[in-house]
Order: structure tokens, then sequence, then C-alpha cells
């Protein structure tokens, strides 16, 4: 309606301008009613420069608009309900002319006339289809520089990619990569020779896809001309149109069949290439509804191949450098850290580790974690095989929850036989010469109460950053080297470490010692509690002067983590028969709590009779009954007394003697550990549906 101005007069100049604007604007304008039906659209709206006003006033938005989101009409209704209006929000909708939906942003504003009465709603869009696609691109290459290459397998490198490109840039994605550079060998150069085998690393669909032509793991030659053989040639990506009668399709049945079944119709093969050579190819499928490959999407795929080929590059290096060193570490050395819930755990190296340091987490009863740093003296193989020898002792021994100083005492028997069997050579051996000895450091971490036992032999001790910043170094006191002569007794210190304390573990006490009067970035680890322990081990290396003189050394970096306070049940116990009873009143209630399965409750509480029954006729007050439901719901007892009880095999005619036999049989695991104040008895019981990796961080 045309403007009126005071006088009464037509305003011919703003409806005029009003007419252009719907006519000319390059921006669509759409005016639609309260009851969500056409009355206006201007002609720059895409797909609606051939319909007449006629064929489009009074139709429902949802029949004008071939939209793809189901929630445009609830959205626009929303606008005229509440008077908020829409801003830039993107809606997909089919265009005349065009197969594939459009991206279009979208304002919505609600009109009001006199006395606020509700009119309608205003609605500007503009496609963006082109804007999205780039912003798509872009994201997935980020995506593609974030997963790709987390991995140091070539193989894995593949499965990263084709993950990360379907379905958001492929219904199916393929890799290949050349068998050499699987191995860690060079790859080959361009041409590559023929009969030059490729194994598939990586298979991906969207949806339900027939099965591919070859299986992952699959190793084949590539015959014949196919654009797979032209793209290694000639290092060139190539969009290829796939027909029923592509001629090249005949060499190979299996994936014409494949391709058929599939629908794909279009093809992008880009060769994996670094420095002229070939390490392989990516072959990218799109099928049914989706568009054919164009040349953007080709450049774009070039620049995926381009950072992919880098990373299979960077593991082939790492694979042969790594072959040759495991030929004599393989078995020597933990390959990752092991998982444990309350002490995360990252392990380091400086400029290598030297063959003869070791270090190793292992996982304890009662939610404990023992770490253990050392260095054999001496270098090269001979070193490296007495470092496997302790660390194996070191495991074998933890087994049997000895308190670090015990633990130590009888690591330096086993070196001392062994610095003896050394000593015994034949004169002409160059190794009888060298003297057996390792320094080594031993904790215990216990998320319970916040502290950490350690022991140390040599010169090691562990650099500790409490969650306040202060950096200390315990007094831990230094026993004898293992292997030497010296018989001085081991000593323990504990420590308090709270929940997000981090503790440096290292096999040369010059990086220690440094870290200790100029602590760098441990300064302020208080500020990043949740920072990545590799990140901050990295920042150790970092911050170490190139004339320090530390030599290869191996590393953990530890961060103490709180055990949750409801995943703890403690109750003390009078030494008397009827505890029996209330022992397995609150177990049961407690097991009820934290739902665990009536096969495992039944057995806890047979396993809490008997341990409680053992300690009120054996044992000595106080009596403490502890539950511990971790990676495995643990069962303790603790008392005052320090006689250590033993497994045997009743009688049939004997009345008692069968309690450890019951705990053995049902328990996953048992054992006895000694402390200052006496003894606890353990017992885990597997949680059922769980692993013992489930509950780690």
């Amino acid at each position: 309606m045309a403007h009126r101005d005071p006088g009464g007069r037509v305003d011919e100049a703003a409806a005029l301008m009003l007419e252009a604007l719907f006519t000319q604007s390059p921006v669509g304008l759409h005016l639609i009613d309260t009851d969500l039906r056409v009355l206006r659209v201007n002609t720059a709206t895409p797909g609606m420069r051939n319909l007449s006003m006629d064929d489009l006033r009074g139709r429902p938005v949802r029949e004008v608009y071939r939209l793809v989101d189901d929630d445009v009409e609830a959205l626009l209704r929303d606008v005229l309900d509440t008077g908020v209006p829409v801003r830039q929000r993107i809606v997909r909708a089919h265009v005349e002319g065009d197969a594939q939906a459009r991206n279009f942003e979208v304002s919505a504003l609600r009109l009001e006339g006199s006395q606020r009465s509700v009119l309608g709603v205003a609605v500007t869009a503009v496609d963006v289809t082109e804007r999205e696609r780039g912003l798509a691109r872009t994201r997935m290459l980020d995506v593609v520089r974030e997963r790709v290459g987390r991995t140091l397998e070539p193989a894995l490198i593949g499965e990263e990619l084709a993950a990360a490109v379907v379905p958001a840039f492929a219904d199916v994605a393929v890799v290949d990569v050349v068998d050499a550079v699987l191995r860690g060998d060079d790859p080959p150069l361009v041409p590559p020779p023929t009969g030059t085998h490729v194994i598939r690393t990586a298979f991906h669909g969207a949806g339900r896809r027939p099965p591919p032509a070859r299986s992952v793991g699959d190793v084949r030659h590539l015959a014949g001309q196919t654009p797979f053989t032209q793209a290694l040639a000639d290092l060139r990506p190539r969009v290829v149109r796939l027909q029923p009668d592509t001629s090249w399709l005949a060499a190979d049945p299996a994936l014409a069949e494949a391709i058929r079944s599939s629908g794909a119709h279009s093809l992008l093969v880009v060769p994996l290439t670094l420095r002229d050579t070939a390490l392989g190819i990516v072959s990218l499928y799109r099928t049914e509804h989706s568009p054919a490959f164009d040349e953007d999407d080709r450049a774009f795929a070039v620049e995926l191949a381009t950072h992919t080929a880098l990373c299979i590059d960077n593991a082939r290096r790492y694979t042969r450098e790594h072959t040759i060193a495991a030929t004599v570490q393989r078995q020597l050395l933990p390959r990752r850290p092991e998982a444990h819930a309350w002490l995360e755990t990252a392990y380091l190296s400086v400029t290598g580790a030297d063959p003869g340091a070791w270090y190793d987490t292992t996982t304890l009863s009662g939610a404990r974690t023992s770490i253990v740093v050392g260095e054999v003296s001496g270098r090269g193989v001979h070193a490296a095989a007495i470092m496997g020898q302790l660390r194996t002792a070191v495991r074998s021994l933890s087994v049997f929850d000895l308190t670090p100083d015990e633990l130590l005492a009888r690591l330096h028997d086993t070196a001392g036989r062994l610095a003896a069997e050394r000593a015994h050579l034949p004169l002409s051996d160059p190794l009888r010469q060298e003297a057996l000895t390792a320094d080594c450091v031993y904790a215990v971490h216990d998320p319970l109460t916040d502290t950490c036992t350690m022991a140390a032999a040599g010169r090691l001790a562990p650099l500790v950053v409490r969650p306040d910043g202060t950096v200390s170094l315990p007094g831990a006191p230094a026993g004898p080297r293992l292997g030497s002569s010296e018989g001085a007794p081991f000593a323990a210190v504990e420590i308090d470490v709270p929940a997000g304390s981090v503790l440096v573990f290292a096999s040369d006490p010059l990086l220690t010692s440094y870290l200790a009067e100029s602590p760098g970035p441990l300064a302020t680890v208080s500020a990043y509690a949740d920072r990545p322990l590799q990140d901050l081990g990295d920042a150790l290396v970092y911050s170490l002067p190139a004339d320090l003189g530390v030599s290869d050394a191996a590393v953990i970096v530890a961060r103490t983590r709180a055990f949750p306070a409801d995943r703890c049940a403690a109750w003390p116990l009078d030494p008397e028969p009827a505890s029996v009873a209330d022992a397995r009143r609150r177990t049961r209630r407690q097991l009820a709590a934290w739902n665990v399965d009536d096969e495992t409750a039944y057995n806890i509480q047979l396993i809490v009779s008997e341990l409680v029954t053992n300690a009120i006729r054996y044992g000595r007050s106080p009596l403490e009954l502890r539950l511990i439901h971790d990676r495995t719901l643990t069962c303790e007892m603790r008392d005052a007394g320090s006689a250590a009880p033993h497994l045997r095999h009743a009688a049939t005619a004997d009345e008692g003697g069968r309690g450890l036999f019951i705990i053995a049989q049902l328990a996953q695991a048992w054992g006895t550990r000694f402390g200052t104040r006496g003894k606890t008895i353990w017992a885990e019981q597997a949680l059922s549906g769980t692993t013992e990796s489930e509950g780690s961080v």
C-alpha cells in the first residue's frame, strides 16, 4: 500500500522505491503472512525468476520453497509468536535446475502494524552456497591436519584420512600405500617399476555400502592402464566419470562390480607423493545423489594428499629407525605408559634414551601405582641386557607388595648376583673389566592418602611440584648403588602429594638438580593442571640449556589425580564374632549403592566374611575393613599384627583352615602387604562387564 503524507497525498516516490527494491535488490526478499503463506517474492530469489506472482501468492511456504530443513516453518512461526528476529541462519533448500540443495543465509523479522498488530514476516535470503563450501573445505583441512598423522604407523595414517573425508567430502575413500613404504624402505621413483606392490591400508564408506573389491591388508600390483597407474606414473590427480561401459574397468572385474553395486558415478584419484617419489594412492568416490567431483574438488584433494604424504613419509622414516633400534630394545622397555586411573604418566627421553636407562609404572593393589626409573652403568647392548633383567626383576618383586626400601634391598641382591656372574667371565672378555652397578628410585603413589613413599639406590630422586606451584626435591636417603659391595640398608621416606601434583623422575641426577634450582616451566604448573603431560615434558626438555651436560636420560612425568570419596568405604571393627555379620551387612549395603551385580556382590561378601573372621582370630586390634571401587573391587582387612597368613589345604575332617583357600578361589588376585602399623590382607574381584583398563584416564 502506498504511503500517504500528513496532507493525505500519496507518496509516489516511496511506492516506486518499494517496487524497485523488490525488482532490483540482489538479496532475496520474501513477505510471508501470519498463516505462513507467500505474499510477495522478489526476482533475486534463485529458482523464482521464471515464476509469476500469480503462481506464488497465497501458497504455503513448504510448497513454494523446496526446503531440506524441516524446522524452517517452526522457525518462522516462532518469529511471529515472539517477535524475536532471526539473523543469518543457514537454511538448505533445493533450487530449480540444481540437483543439489543450496545454502541460504536467512534473516527473518516480524512486521507489525498500528496498535502492534502482527502483519506477517519479512525474510531476506542470500545464496551462500559457495561460501559455505569454502568454509567446509577449510574446516575439513583443519580436521585432516589435526587428525591425520597422530600416529607413526603408515597404515593407520591412511585410515585417519579416510575417516576424516567420509562423508563430508566423499562417499567412499580408499587408501593404497606402496609396500616398501610400510616396511620403512625408500619409496620408488616415478614412474614406479613394473610389478610394484601396494597394500590397501584403509577403506571407509558412508552408510551401508556393499563390500569393497579388496579388503584392508590386501597386497597386489597395479596392472594395465588405469587412472591409478597413470596417477602414479605422472603424479597428477584425475577426475574420472564412471559409466557401465568404462573400458579400463574390464581389466578389474572385482572393482567394476563394487562400483556398480555402490552406485558410484565419479572418481577422484590423487597420488600420495613427496619429492618426486610415489608413496601410494588415494581413491575417492561419490555415489548416487552426490554431485560429481569438479576442478575445485581436485585442487582441494591435492592439499589433503600432500599433508597425508608428509605424515606417511615421517612415519616411514620412524619405522626404519625404530626397526633398527627395536632389535635391541623391543622387549626391554614398555612401548607406552601403562594407563592408571589416579596417576597420569608420560614417558620421555632426552636426546634419545640411554640403552641402560629404564622406566616403568605398575598397577598395585588398593588403587596404588608404582613408578621406577633407573640407569645401568656402561653403554651398548650389554647395558641394555642388564637393564632388561633389572626391569623384569622390579616387575616381579612389585607383585609381592613390598615396601620401596625392601624392594630395593631385594633388587640389590639380584644386581649383586649379576655382578658376580660378570666377574666370572673369561679373562679375555672385555666385559669382565666393566663394573656392574645401577642407580634406581622406586616410588609408590597412594591416591587414598595423597602420599608417595619412595626409596633410592644411588643419586636418583624425583622432583615434586605441588598444586600451589612450590617445587621441592624430597630428601630421600640415598642407599648404596645396586650391585655395589656396600651393604648399607635402604630407607624409605613418605611425602604428601595432593591431587594435581606433578612428579618428575629422571635417570640423570643433573637434570633433576637443574630443574630444582631453575624450575622454568614447572614454576607455573598450577596454572595448567590439565595441560597434556607430553607437552609439559617437551617444555622441560626445551628449557634445558645446551651446555648443561645432561647425557641421554629416561624421564617419567606423572600427575596425581584425586580419588573419588564415594568410591571408597572404610569401617572400624570390634574384635568379636558379631563383627562378621556387621561387616557383611555394611558390605552388602555399600555394594548395592555401587550397583554391583549380584554374583560379584555375593562373592565379595564371602571374601569379607573370611577376611574379618581371620583378623578376629589371628590378628591384633585395631581392625579396619575397607572397600575400594576402582578398576576392580578390592577388599582390604587391616590389623596391627605382623604374622603373615599362608594358604593351606585343610583335611576333610578339619573344622577350619579353609579361609584363604576360599578367598583364593573367589578372588581375581589376593595378597598381603606390611606397613609400619601392621599388615593388610587384600583381595580383588573383577567387576562384571569391565576390563582392567577401565577406570583409567
